[in-house]
């Protein structure tokens, strides 16, 4: 990853209005950001296709070409410096309640579509905290969700359709095309560009969520997965001060006839008294409802509330993944670093994710727990932080999350991910030419 493509701003928005309309291209008359505006895009070139046919056009005669999803990633996975093409205009949902599953253009959010899922009788099994961020790009990088028995969002995608560098489009499915189809999942943007991807999905449920306070990171010495369990989904907050974890947010499914109580205490962190937000201080005005009130699941699961927007995203992520058996030593290590941290910290979250089989996942075969640090828009000092986190990690074989800011080499992500040769292999087949590579899979994919 070239750390010098990231700057330190605090950035304002791209104006919507900029993918507002079709155009076959449009330069754009001042430089593009990322959602956190930290990230500076390379090229000022964005097509904005309305149709597969106008998408195949675009990639058949593109030379180089990335896929611009939500622009929420932190770092240059999604970047170009020839083209970028965005299918914002890619909206279209359709339910088969038959086979249980829903199919969702390439510019469908999971804001737009757990509402449309619910108000059809369905629902998908988890969320990212914030639900502003596009169904495929969540998928392409293994964004997780949360849950002890939850894999990431990739794991209930089930069929998807993309265009090739060839043009031509492509349709991998998990019912037939096996380990091609593990293989491309996670794509990480080298297939090509996704269209339209389908979804397992389940019926509705209704949730709730209840918070404590102040939680002794010695209570996860022993009771670590009791305490993830006792959630459908359950996170912990931490500033890494005082050994503790500030917030312990659970999110369970409502059972029909199940009695429901508010124990005041969990695992000695005592019941909040009121609606918190992670960061103490904060308004918990935007967050999702709180205090064991049952509400539908798509504003349960998520942090914050599907009709709002946090912030003008001027903050920076990391997330590590490691073994949830050696996550409390993981833990440990990455506190001995707190007065380092602290300074440049918003707030850490602890979440538990299920293992799966998705080549590229970061949950590949190991039920795992992402330690994950929002950071204040401070970048050189966060650039220097991260390779000391790193080192603290690298003996419980922390994987990062793909979008986010990393500083681990090629080489060790090859030792990382037992199938990233393999992953190499069906990108030469899919992509020969390497149009969809760029400077993100040439460090970390084709370097190692």
């Amino acid at each position: 990853m070239d750390k010098r493509q990231f700057l330190k701003t605090s950035g304002a928005l791209i104006a919507g209005s900029m993918l507002s309309r079709f155009v076959a291209s449009e330069d754009a008359p001042n430089a593009r950001t990322n959602w956190a505006g930290n990230y500076k895009y390379s090229t000022d070139k964005l097509l904005l296709p309305a149709s597969v046919e106008e998408v195949q056009k675009a990639v058949k005669s593109a030379t180089r070409l990335k896929a611009l999803g939500a622009r929420h990633s932190f770092n240059g996975i999604a970047d170009s410096t020839v083209a970028q093409i965005s299918l914002k205009r890619f909206d279209e949902m359709k339910i088969d309640k038959e086979a249980r599953t829903v199919t969702v253009g390439a510019g469908v959010t999971y804001g737009q579509l757990a509402p449309y899922l619910d108000g059809q009788g369905f629902a998908v099994h988890n969320l990212a905290s914030l639900p502003h961020v596009s169904v495929v790009g969540a998928c392409a990088t293994a964004t997780h969700g949360s849950g002890n028995n939850n894999g990431n969002l990739s794991t209930v995608v089930s069929d998807l359709e993309l265009v090739t560098a060839d043009g031509e489009i492509v349709h991998l499915s998990r019912a037939k095309d096996g380990d091609r189809f593990r293989g491309a999942v996670v794509a990480l943007g080298g297939f090509g560009v996704i269209t339209k991807i389908t979804l397992d999905v389940q019926p509705t449920f209704s949730a709730r969520q209840v918070v404590y306070e102040n939680l002794s990171f010695d209570q996860l010495e022993k009771h670590l997965d009791e305490i993830f369990g006792a959630g459908y989904s359950v996170s912990l907050f931490s500033d890494w001060q005082n050994h503790r974890a500030t917030q312990v947010w659970i999110k369970s499914r409502v059972e029909s006839g199940a009695k429901f109580e508010m124990a005041p205490d969990f695992f000695g962190a005592r019941l909040a008294p009121t609606k918190l937000h992670p960061l103490a201080g904060h308004s918990a005005e935007n967050c999702t409802e709180q205090m064991g009130i049952p509400g539908p699941w798509y504003e349960r699961l998520p942090h914050f509330r599907m009709n709002f927007t946090p912030s003008s995203g001027q903050e920076l992520q990391s997330e590590y993944f490691v073994p949830r058996d050696r996550a409390y030593e993981a833990i440990l290590a990455v506190e001995k670093l707190r007065d380092q941290i602290t300074p440049h910290l918003f707030i850490s979250e602890f979440r538990t994710i299920d293992a799966d089989d998705l080549w590229m996942s970061t949950a590949y075969k190991r039920k795992s727990m992402a330690i994950h640090f929002t950071w204040k828009p401070e970048w050189p000092a966060v650039q220097q932080l991260l390779p000391v986190i790193e080192k603290a990690l690298e003996p419980f074989d922390a994987r990062p999350h793909w979008a986010k800011l990393f500083s681990i080499k090629a080489a060790r992500l090859k030792a990382l991910y037992e199938r990233l040769p393999d992953y190499q292999a069906l990108l030469k087949q899919y992509d020969p030419g390497g149009k969809f590579r760029n400077e993100f899979l040439n460090a970390n994919i084709y370097g190692a």
